[in-house]
């Protein structure tokens, strides 16, 4: 075994402890489907929302950690229940009267109120293949429609319909009494309205493989259970979906699981053996509320993209998969700039450290160095006190700060900054509050003036933060509010960067005209 992956056996990074249970699963031998089936599923009843990208990311890290310890040849599936019925209207989509008029049909065969494609599940399909293929996931696409329709089910489904009375003893202990009076697997799809039918079975003929029921107008009807002209409810679905694909993992929120145990017995019922699982935590909005594809709330995918790397979105997503991440706009600059801590640790870092760095997760191994000169949080600060509207006003900054630095030759870096003047504009600008010195602060800042202009040590950041430390240890204790009086006196904000580092990148000259405008009550009154 080579040393890299005795280290990975070892390591207790939660992508390599998930793939050991995997590989634990087969003994270490080769399946009898020739793969290990790595599985996430996607309900496409809105707009694809950013835990639905985290959970593909984060099976992604599992797969990859299990390539890094095994031979056995892997494989992904992103399944897409989208022969679901649409039960309630998204708030994020327009036209909702005509939706409306849909209800309770496929989402395949809701029209896309964006115009743009054959369906409305259609077109969430797309959005999120165009996410994932984004950050280059490899993953097989399924439809469950034509998964359904092309009878890929079928053996699954006419043994639902064998087994129909041991599968319903799972599930009606599970339900409410009014519930187990109307409950069936098995959802009708009607074949002149195309609706999806929540109606009681009659029978379940198991060697015909139909099911009779009434239709809501009180009409008799007999269908096959194949042939996509039924549909299973969604918690058989998910242990069906497992027995025919024969899947090997599968991750999923904390909402599902207490339903695993369901899940679970219905797969070994239909005759497949249950899956390793993993369940993570949920995706909470800035007032800590769960991130809905319905409601549209938190923030989305290609927000983020706006504002930061995708490598950024991909280290957030790795910390603390079982831990409730609230996501909003101001948790991306401390993601970047960790990022990139990371990727320059990664350089001098033993295997074993290397492999519990999110970077390895990330890259797959394939780690590239940071070309990130200023950090991110930095860049904002420049972009706030230059009131910049274009990266190039940055640019001018950070070359002097780091002479060899360029956009071709630091593409990572020329984006951030980009994203940074995005970043600044939208949200650290209009919540900028500059406040007059006090006394004490005001004797500091001149304090400070007179030493810069006397300051003939170039742009050495250690050696100005600590001349900046200096003169605040003669007047503050404790030392934190001489650097809250910069930030809120000279930055318009409650918190900063180092000052030192601060002032090497804006220049010394420029600090001290900041400082002396800030003392003539110009950032006030601008």
């Amino acid at each position: 075994m080579s040393e890299m992956r005795d280290a990975a056996m070892q390591s207790k990074a939660w992508p390599f402890e998930e793939a050991r249970r995997v590989l634990k699963r087969y003994h270490g031998k080769m399946p009898e489907k020739g793969y290990v089936l790595f599985e996430t599923g996607y309900g496409p009843s809105g707009l694809p929302h950013i835990g639905t990208f985290g959970e593909v990311l984060r099976t992604t890290m599992i797969k990859r950690a299990f390539e890094e310890i095994s031979e056995i040849p892997t494989k992904m599936i992103c399944f897409s229940d989208d022969l679901d019925g649409m039960r309630k209207i998204p708030g994020n989509v327009p036209q909702q009267e005509m939706l409306a008029e849909h209800m309770h049909k496929p989402l395949t065969s809701v029209p896309d109120p964006f115009g743009e494609f054959e369906s409305f599940g259609h077109y969430n399909n797309a959005m999120l293949r165009r996410f994932l293929d984004t950050f280059g996931f490899e993953y097989e696409f399924y439809s469950a429609r034509e998964f359904y329709r092309a009878g890929h089910f079928d053996e699954i489904l006419l043994r639902a319909a064998a087994r129909y009375d041991d599968i319903m003893d799972v599930m009606l202990k599970t339900l409410r009494e009014e519930r187990r009076q109307t409950y069936s697997i098995f959802l009708p799809i009607h074949p002149e309205t195309g609706k999806v039918l929540y109606v009681p079975i009659k029978e379940v003929n198991a060697k015909g493989g139909t099911i009779t029921f009434d239709t809501e107008e009180g009409e008799e009807m007999t269908l096959p259970v194949t042939g996509g002209h039924v549909k299973l409810q969604w918690k058989p679905d998910f242990g069906a979906r497992w027995a025919a694909l024969d899947v090997d993992f599968e991750m999923y929120g904390k909402e599902h699981a207490t339903n695993t145990a369901i899940y679970d017995r219905i797969c070994e019922i239909l005759g497949g053996k249950k899956p390793e699982h993993f369940s993570y935590e949920l995706f909470l909005d800035e007032n800590g509320q769960k991130i809905s594809k319905s409601s549209g709330n938190g923030i989305s995918i290609d927000q983020w993209l706006s504002y930061a790397s995708t490598e950024s979105l991909s280290y957030f997503m790795y910390l603390k998969p079982k831990t409730a991440k609230r996501m909003h706009f101001d948790v991306i600059p401390k993601a970047v700039d960790e990022y990139h801590q990371q990727l320059r640790a990664y350089e001098g870092q033993d295997i074993k450290a290397q492999l519990n760095n999110p970077v390895w997760h990330i890259h797959g191994g394939d780690v590239p160095k940071s070309d990130m000169v200023v950090p991110y949080s930095m860049l904002l600060n420049l972009a706030s006190v230059s009131s910049a509207q274009d990266k190039s006003q940055l640019w001018g900054f950070i070359q002097r700060y780091a002479p060899d630095a360029t956009p071709e030759i630091n593409p990572g870096m020329d984006a951030a900054a980009g994203h940074a003047v995005r970043y600044y504009n939208d949200f650290v600008k209009p919540a900028k509050v500059f406040r007059a010195p006090s006394d004490l602060e005001r004797e500091a800042l001149e304090e400070l003036r007179d030493e810069l202009v006397k300051w003939d040590g170039g742009l050495d950041a250690e050696a100005l933060q600590t001349m900046v430390f200096a003169v605040g240890k003669e007047r503050f204790d404790p030392l934190r509010g001489w650097f809250t009086a910069l930030y809120e006196v000279l930055l318009g904000a409650s918190q900063g960067p180092r000052f030192g580092g601060f002032i090497a990148l804006y220049g010394v000259q420029e600090t001290i005209t900041l400082i002396e405008d800030a003392l003539a009550g110009k950032l006030i009154s601008g």
